[in-house]
Parts: C-alpha cells; sequence; structure tokens
C-alpha cells in the first residue's frame, strides 16, 4: 500500500500521507517515561541514578550513530564527551566573574565544543577506515588522556574541576540545586537529543552514511567522498557526545580524567553492544542495564565486573544482536499473534535459566567471601547471612546450579522446535501476502 496518494484537483497535484500512529504512540509513550520515572523512583539516589542512566543514553546514542549507522568503530568517543564537559564546567565557572550561562543553556556549550573538537580530531581519524580507524581512535584518547595530566590550568590534573551548578541567577526560578530539577533538565535535553538523532538517520547524510557503512567502493563510485560522510557523521556525533558531557557535569559538579580515559569509551562500547548496534533504540536498553550493573549492581557485590562479563559472554553467545534483537523478536512474533503458542515453553526455559542463575551467584559470592582476608566467613545475599566455610550453602548453590541447567536442556529443544514451527508459520504468511 502507498504511504503517499497523489490526486489531480483543479490543474494541482496533491499529496496526502496518512499518520503514522505507531511512530506517535512510541514517541509519546518515551515522553511519558521520562515525566513519569521521577514520581515512581523518587528517592534522592533513585535520581541520581536516574540522571546518570539518561547521561548514558545520550552518550550511547551518540556513539552508535559512528558504529551502528556508520560502521565506525571507535575507541576514543568519550574524547569528544570529556572535552565538551571540561568545557562547560570551565564555563559554569565563569558565573563568579560575571559571564553567566544560564545553566539551562550549559549542555548547548558542551554541544558546540564536543562539535568543534569532532572538526578539529575528525579530519585526521576519518581519513581512514576500518580497523585503521579504531586503532587511530584509540591512540586519540591516550593521547587527551596523558594531556589531561600534563596540563592541570585546564583538566585540573588528577582531582579534577568541581564547579557549583547553583551559581548565578536562576533561570525561570530553576536554580537546579534539588536533584529533580536535575533529572528533569537531562530528561528534557535526552528527549530533544533522540528526536534530533531519529531525524538525523533519515537526513540524505544519515542515509548516505549507511551506505558508506555497507558498501563505500559503490558510494564513490556514484561520485559520493566517503570519508567526507565519515567525517561530517562524526562532527554531528562528536556534538551530542559533548551534549552528554555537559549534562554529566552539570549532574555530578565534577569532571575529571576518567571523563576522558579509554576505560570511558570501552565502557560506552560495551553498553551500546549490549543494547544492540543494529537498532536505533538500542543504546537506550544497553545504558539502562550498563549502569545497573555499574551503579546498583556494584553497591551489592564486589563481583560485578563478574556478572557484567558472564553477561555479555551469554549475549554474544545467544543474542549477538543485542537485547534489542530479542526485543523486536518477540514483538515480531507478537504482531503475528502466535505469542500465546511460544508464551509457556519460554516461561519454562526462562525459569529454568533463572534457576541456574542463582546457584552460580550463590557459588560466586560465597567463594569471594572465602577468599576475603576480612577474617568474617559471613556472605549476606539477600539479607540472609550464610556461612562460607559450611557444607549447606554449597550445597544448595550446586543444586540450584545443576537443576537449573538440566531442566533448561531438558526443556530448551522442546522450546527451538516450537520456535522454528511458529516462525516457519510467520514466514508463509508473509510470503503470502507479497504481490
Amino acid at each position: 500500500m502507498n504511504r503517499s496518494a497523489p490526486f489531480a484537483a483543479a490543474g494541482k497535484t496533491v499529496s496526502f500521507r496518512p499518520l503514522n500512529l505507531e511512530r506517535w504512540l512510541l514517541w509519546s509513550g518515551f515522553a511519558v517515561l521520562l515525566l513519569v520515572a521521577p514520581l515512581i523512583f523518587s528517592h534522592g539516589a533513585a535520581l541520581s541514578i536516574l540522571s546518570q542512566i539518561g547521561t548514558v543514553m545520550l552518550f550511547g546514542l551518540s556513539y552508535n550513530m559512528l558504529l551502528g549507522q556508520g560502521g565506525m568503530l571507535s575507541f576514543g568517543h568519550a574524547v569528544y564527551s570529556g572535552l565538551g564537559g571540561f568545557v562547560a564546567i570551565h564555563v559554569m565557572n565563569q558565573a563568579a566573574a560575571g559571564i553567566a550561562v544560564p545553566t539551562t543553556l550549559i549542555p548547548l556549550v558542551g554541544g558546540v565544543a564536543g562539535m568543534g573538537f569532532g572538526v578539529l580530531f575528525g579530519y585526521v581519524t576519518t581519513r581512514k577506515s576500518g580497523t585503521t580507524f579504531a586503532m587511530i581512535t584509540l591512540g586519540l584518547v591516550e593521547l587527551v588522556f596523558a594531556a589531561s595530566l600534563m596540563f592541570p590550568g585546564f583538566f585540573g590534573g588528577e582531582g579534577g574541576v568541581t564547579t557549583n551548578r547553583v551559581m548565578g541567577t536562576p533561570f525561570f526560578g530553576l536554580s537546579y540545586g534539588p536533584q529533580i530539577e536535575v533529572y528533569y533538565l537531562i530528561a528534557g535535553w535526552l528527549f530533544i537529543g533522540t528526536v534530533a538523532m531519529y531525524a538525523f538517520t533519515h537526513t540524505p547524510l544519515g542515509r548516505m552514511l549507511n551506505a558508506v557503512r555497507d558498501n563505500p567502493e559503490r558510494v564513490a563510485f556514484i561520485g559520493y567522498d566517503a570519508q567526507w560522510v565519515r567525517y561530517l557523521a562524526l562532527i554531528v556525533s562528536a556534538f551530542f557526545a559533548g551534549l552528554s558531557g555537559a549534562l554529566g557535569a552539570i549532574n555530578f559538579e565534577i569532571v575529571s580524567a576518567e571523563n576522558v580515559s579509554a576505560l570511558r569509551s570501552g565502557s560506552i562500547l560495551l553498553f551500546v553492544f549490549i543494547g544492540g548496534i543494529g537498532y536505533f533504540f538500542g543504546p537506550l536498553l544497553g545504558a539502562v542495564v550498563g549502569t545497573g550493573f555499574v551503579v546498583m549492581l556494584s553497591a551489592y557485590t564486589a563481583a560485578w565486573q563478574l556478572y557484567l562479563g558472564l553477561f555479555f559472554i551469554a549475549l554474544v553467545r545467544f543474542a549477538p544482536a543485542g537485547l534489542a534483537s530479542l526485543l523486536m523478536v518477540l514483538v515480531r512474533v507478537a504482531r503475528c499473534g502466535r505469542f500465546s503458542r511460544i508464551a509457556a515453553v519460554l516461561a519454562a526455559v526462562s525459569g529454568a535459566v533463572l534457576v541456574a542463575l542463582a546457584g552460580l551467584v550463590l557459588a560466586v559470592e560465597l567463594l569471594y567471601r572465602r577468599t576475603q582476608d576480612s577474617g568474617s566467613p559471613l556472605a549476606t545475599i539477600l539479607g540472609l547471612p550464610l556461612d562460607a566455610h559450611a557444607i549447606t550453602p554449597w550445597l544448595v548453590a550446586l543444586g540450584l546450579l545443576s537443576g537449573g541447567v538440566l531442566a533448561y536442556r531438558l526443556i530448551c529443544p522442546v522450546y527451538l522446535r516450537r520456535w522454528d514451527t511458529v516462525n516457519g508459520e510467520i514466514a508463509a504468511l508473509n510470503k503470502g501476502k507479497q504481490p
């Protein structure tokens, strides 16, 4: 069915384009979610975590403009976010000198700064592609990180640069002292940035960037310069990275050398991969999961990095396209009215995985407690003190792990057969609809 139906009327051509109701519902739902999230998670710590998730979401979306849409694997994207944050925090500190920029507009300062550094560094890095581009960006982030320790006048040395976000005249009564005001500032810029980056994917430059990712030789053959396409895309991406860096500076009131480190670049790369680089909303999911591991899980266990690594390995093994791919596959099945066919067996597989996971976590926590030098053998798991030297907790952990694995091995073949049957029916259904 044509989305645009032209017809003649009084010698003129009129086009009718139907309203994309599904897209409007998705964007409205995203806006409502941003609005009501602090009403559900209203405590101070929860608001801080939500604010951090918002900045990581914006950072991840900007990075996915390079990796997901342009096929440019960068190990140095934190350069643009971090430098944008440094410029923004210095501008904030100028309020004491009488040069007051409203805190509401500080993210634009960071975005323009990030874009400026994108113009400077991108001209060099985008002259190559593939592995060479990745290695150049790795060298760039190490160079900037070293410079951050060599020039304390701008970077503040190891202690970084601090600020006070409530300095200056309040903007329409907003001082950004309360965390709730900071959250809504981040949420507002996140929504604006997400809409803008989604719109970019539908521009001629965004489409050409996809073509450069898929077949740069053909792009050059039809007369476009692939290097300039990558260069312009990096500049746009650096703008939104700088925007996220400035929002982080407002939220934490400090920017340090860690913000321009390879560790931060690697973290956002990991989060985007977890979410799914093949989908626009993938980095949003990755930001939630990644921040949950780094901020929330680390508050409960010192072995959170082990869990993050195991989760990433399992994801690459069973869902290499990321969490977004799993979600979209289930949505596809539900749209075709076949979800009820797999719901029961999918729940059984998920239950088996959760049981095995509970046994694995219990074993890891007990083992970690036994290797500690604190002298206390008690491991607190879900509020229950367990003796790591006793045999009973180990037997429970082994029983849960082995039972979950055995149940998974028994149920998984049934699930796979039903899954193949359902997908075969969907494929036949879609084939029948084609003209």
